[in-house]
């Protein structure tokens, strides 16, 4: 994504990367490692993303948005929140409440962290993204502070009672981001 960024022109079009990561711990460029614990044999990686630490692994869907949010006319609070907004949408689909928090980043149920945000901006383009937790092991959560907050529990949707496919829920996430894209910046 780094590459892709660096080798964008003013006419190369917009990209959504969906995937999953192998069990690793991402520390943002102003990431503290007070907030890393005992981590164990996962590896523990320095990233160029905003934010603190975070885990990723298999069950988690990761979207890096690759936009050129400068020609979009785009800021990125209005990206922020088309992601977070992309995620609230979906678990409305299934009739389950979430919110977002005012300097928090990310899409919250009850409480619980569902989905992680972290970006990087530049040449007035976007690369990394989210995180949603899907169906995977949350242990790893627990040897970190997850986004730099002491405490902060996490949830996935297998246990708000969503038994849907990566596929599916990737397709989901996709039609509500898009749309919501569009809609910003028609």
């Amino acid at each position: 994504m780094q590459a892709f960024t660096d080798a964008r022109s003013a006419n190369t079009p917009d990209e959504i990367w969906f995937l999953q990561h192998p069990p690793v711990f991402t520390l943002g460029r102003n990431g503290k490692q007070e907030y890393l614990h005992n981590t164990g044999v996962i590896p523990v990686i320095n990233v160029d993303r905003g934010g603190q630490v975070t885990y990723h692994g298999p069950g988690q869907l990761i979207v890096y948005p690759l936009l050129d949010i400068k020609r979009r006319q785009l800021g990125v609070q209005s990206l922020v929140r088309i992601l977070e907004q992309s995620v609230i949408d979906l678990l409305t689909d299934y009739s389950l409440d979430a919110q977002r928090r005012d300097k928090a980043p990310g899409v919250y149920v009850k409480d619980r962290k569902l989905a992680a945000l972290g970006l990087r901006i530049r040449k007035g383009c976007s690369f990394h993204g989210l995180s949603l937790n899907v169906d995977m092991d949350l242990s790893p959560f627990s040897m970190i502070d997850p986004c730099g907050y002491s405490g902060l529990e996490v949830t996935q949707l297998k246990d708000l009672g969503i038994d849907a496919s990566m596929e599916t829920i990737r397709k989901q996430f996709q039609t509500h981001f898009e749309r919501l894209l569009d809609k910003t910046t028609a």
